[in-house]
């Protein structure tokens, strides 16, 4: 997944506003302790960190 498609649906899921900050402040002990940010950051594949965030805030499963 290409990192532009994983922030359309970020701001899909979470608003414009709201899927910035989730990623920035929403610490997942799924994706070592880490926030959305921090764990592309650290080289986590950007489908992966999609999945984790789908799986922890229950996102529909038509939108995953």
């Amino acid at each position: 997944m290409r990192l532009t498609v994983f922030w359309e649906r970020m701001t899909e899921h979470f608003g414009a506003g709201y899927a910035e900050t989730f990623a920035r402040d929403h610490v997942m002990s799924e994706l070592g302790g880490r926030t959305v940010h921090e764990a592309l950051a650290a080289g986590w594949n950007a489908k992966d960190v999609w999945q984790v965030v789908c799986a922890v805030m229950n996102v529909p499963t038509e939108k995953r």
